[in-house]
């Protein structure tokens, strides 16, 4: 029997591994068992001869529910009364989804108001035109 490499993986700084394999294998990672957060994922591979290739992965959970935040954004700097509005939302689980507060209403953007103030400026100006050449 021939000699195969092995592949040990590993979550953040654990001593203890996720799992262990002989390459190559498809694996499914559970994200429920881990807090939300930034995390590593640690693949360590040993060759027959001994030697080791490490490769790190990071990656973010977010099992939660999400939280969303209009009104002030991170390491921003403010003064005076601010409005803030925030929204928690879960995804449910993944046979039903959850219409209730799964979408977080928003302001209207600067540029759509810009926009629809041009659109009728330049509407009055060839109402206007069009109406002091029929007289």
């Amino acid at each position: 029997m021939e000699d195969k490499s092995s592949i040990v993986v590993f979550i953040d700084d654990e001593t203890q591994p996720l799992a262990s394999f002989i390459p190559p294998v498809n694996f499914e990672m559970d994200t429920r068992k881990l807090v939300d957060g930034k995390h590593t994922l640690r693949i360590v591979s040993k060759d027959p001869t001994g030697k080791e290739g490490i490769r790190l992965i990071p990656f973010e959970v977010r099992n939660g529910p999400a939280i969303d935040v209009e009104g002030i954004r991170e390491h921003a700097v403010v003064d005076g009364i601010i409005p803030i509005m925030i929204n928690a939302y879960g995804k449910g689980d993944q046979k039903k989804f959850l219409i209730q507060g799964s979408e977080t209403p928003k302001s209207i953007p600067s540029w759509v108001w810009i926009l629809i103030i041009g659109f009728a400026g330049w509407a009055l100006f060839y109402l206007f035109t069009y109406l002091t050449q029929q007289a």
